[in-house]
Order: C-alpha cells, then structure tokens, then sequence
C-alpha cells in the first residue's frame, strides 16, 4: 500500500526534523493530563456503598422448582411402568384394575402439570 508508506515517510521526516517540537508537545499533553486528572476528573468523596442486592430467594425458587420437575418425572416413569405392566396382563382382577385406574389418574394429574404451563409470547 503506497499510501501508508507516503505517509511513514512523512511522518519520519517530520520526527527528523522538529524532535524539539514533538518532545515539547508530549510534555505539555502529560502535563494538561495530570492536571486534569486531579482537578475537573477528580470524585468528590467516596461513592456510595451499595447494599448487596439478596438474589438468593429467585435462585432457591427456581432450583425448588427443578427438583419438584425431577420428582414428578420419576413418578411418571414408575407409573408409566405400572400401567404397562398392568396392560400387559390378559386378565385384571379387581384390585388389578383399581391400581391401573389410579395410576392413570396420578400420570393424568402429573402430565397436567407439564401441559398446563402459560404460552409464552
């Protein structure tokens, strides 16, 4: 790139030959600089102390939350299990057929639970 290399030629040539100038000009940026820095720039005072926000109850919610999701979850699977394995049978007796009714009311209630969550937008 020709251009880039124009301009370091330049800017070498001007270093050459006005160093004094350079160098009185980095003295004065440093010098404005630091007298910025402890007049305008300066903070009044210490800030504020902030008090800690309690995140922890959302946090306990949610991870409660999770652990009910596990537990029904796992209900669902053992009742799941239940009701193959009383579907399988060729003949229910009547408490056979007891047991097969409330396990499927039970996985029926635990299953609204997963449905009945609000639509998100």
């Amino acid at each position: 790139s020709p251009h880039f290399r124009s301009a370091g030629m330049g800017l070498r040539r001007f270093t050459a030959n006005h160093p004094k100038l350079l160098f009185g000009t980095m003295i004065a940026a440093i010098t404005i600089s630091a007298a910025l820095s402890f007049t305008v720039f300066r903070q009044k005072g210490y800030p504020p102390e902030r008090k800690p926000v309690k995140m922890l109850a959302p946090v306990t919610g949610g991870i409660d939350k999770i652990m009910q999701t596990g537990d029904a979850i796992r209900q669902m699977l053992a009742l799941k299990k239940q009701i193959d394995s009383l579907s399988s049978k060729k003949q229910l007796n009547a408490s056979d057929s007891i047991a097969l009714e409330n396990a499927l009311d039970r996985f029926r209630q635990l299953s609204w639970k997963f449905d009945s969550k609000p639509a998100r937008r």
